[in-house]
């Protein structure tokens, strides 16, 4: 199916959306939506004929446990109430732990890589094929942007993507700034990538911004986009023509008129592409099922990686001490600026304080039941804290937020114990 030029539909910037000349089609993020209640802006968008697809974030296909069927469930449902052509994922893992390592469930709040071994792929095949059985339309996977390098790897990039579709038929959502990301900081070179990788399954295209600090490359979605990812766009037209190019933009969101400049720009660079006919591929979908132990071995490595990154437990054997504390601490402040969004009345009254009281918290707190939860949790802390700290009117402040979201009076130490050891059975 042929979509066009699109962009990531954000209630932020719903109204500029809308009035966006050449806007061919949106995605949006399925986590966010209602699908008996859809945003008012994307009923009038499908009103005027402009696909919506919705883009999940919270599969975990690339993760140890099968899909859970609820959330496989809601992908569906919102599949089915936009009319969308198709739905898209991520090949990445977004928790870990549980019975399958007898530890506690973690929560990354965020997409970490899945490493590119025939146990990896033999799972994530396996999780591929129960969603595509379970969803109305097609699925296509995107691939993530990483910090870090798993060791003793059996793939590139490149190949790992082509056995995945090889063994599923899954369609591909590449993105452009991703493979920069990793060029930067995993030394992968796009080029080769897309030549390893089966360009015709490509459904679209993500192209978004970013920012390099010290060497590394955050793929922030709050940047413009520079020249060093249309330069990978350009490679990746010069080999095929997608169906579809997005812009992608999360954070930080510009006046319209500059979100008309990019869109332009990624026009422009779309247009110029001469392609190649793509080799042809004469595979068809397999259906192995994971070897044995595939799914314990994967699950042992990603909890001990997961266990890392929000518990502060010993950096596994084979991974870049360095990198990992720059993965923790983005995955920390991205855990802030969410709790901020869903309790935006924390920052007011701590003020400056609220970031590295946050920060502070979470470094011996992961993240397991969700973001208002952890809201809660965080102020509990706050409040069962000894010393000068919070102030007496702050505490008074926090202790009223906290009774009017939670209950009568928050838990003591006992309480929050005891329901640390239920967290962790």
């Amino acid at each position: 199916m042929e979509l066009g030029i699109g962009i990531g539909w954000r209630p932020e910037i719903a109204e500029a959306v809308e009035g966006l000349p050449g806007v061919d089609w949106v995605e949006a993020v399925a986590e966010n939506l209602c699908t008996d209640r859809l945003p008012e802006s994307l009923v009038r968008l499908r009103e005027r004929g402009v696909t919506v697809v919705p883009h999940g974030v919270s599969l975990g296909l690339g993760g140890a446990d099968h899909p859970a069927p609820a959330r496989l469930a809601d992908l569906a449902a919102c599949a089915r109430a936009l009319s969308a052509p198709l739905v898209t994922e991520h090949i990445a893992f977004v928790r870990a732990g549980g019975e399958r390592t007898a530890s506690p469930r973690l929560e990354a709040g965020h997409l970490l890589p899945v490493p590119r071994t025939w146990d990896a792929l033999d799972v994530l095949c396996e999780n591929v094929r129960i969603a595509q059985d379970c969803l109305p339309v097609p699925l296509a996977l995107e691939n993530i942007a990483a910090l870090i390098n798993w060791p003793d790897e059996d793939m590139t990039e490149g190949q790992f993507l082509a056995e995945l579709v090889d063994r599923t038929g899954v369609k591909l959502l590449i993105d452009v700034a991703n493979l920069h990301t990793n060029h930067v900081n995993r030394g992968e070179d796009p080029a080769k990538a897309l030549a390893e990788l089966p360009v015709e399954a490509i459904a679209y295209v993500h192209v978004a911004g970013g920012v390099e600090k010290d060497g590394v490359w955050h793929d922030t979605h709050a940047h413009p986009v520079g020249p060093e990812i249309l330069d990978v766009l350009a490679e990746l037209v010069s080999r095929v023509s997608p169906p579809g190019v997005l812009l992608e933009r999360d954070d930080a969101f510009p006046p319209q008129a500059e979100l008309a400049g990019e869109l332009a720009a990624i026009r422009d660079v779309v247009r110029a592409g001469t392609p190649e006919a793509p080799p042809t591929r004469a595979s068809s979908p397999t259906a192995d099922a994971p070897r044995t132990g595939a799914r314990e071995r994967l699950a042992l490595a990603q909890t001990a990686l997961l266990s890392a990154l929000v518990a502060g437990t010993p950096v596994p054997y084979g991974f870049d001490g360095a990198r990992l504390g720059v993965q923790a601490r983005a995955l920390a402040a991205k855990r802030a600026d969410i709790v901020a969004k869903v309790a935006p009345e924390l920052p007011v009254i701590l003020g400056d304080g609220y970031r590295p009281a946050f920060l502070a918290y979470a470094r011996s707190h992961p993240l397991r039941d969700g973001y208002r939860r952890d809201a809660l949790d965080f102020v509990e802390s706050l409040l069962d804290s000894e010393g000068g700290e919070p102030d007496t009117e702050t505490r008074r402040r926090l202790t009223r937020w906290w009774k009017e979201r939670s209950g009568a009076r928050p838990p003591g130490r006992t309480t929050r114990f005891l329901r640390g050891l239920v967290r962790a059975a």
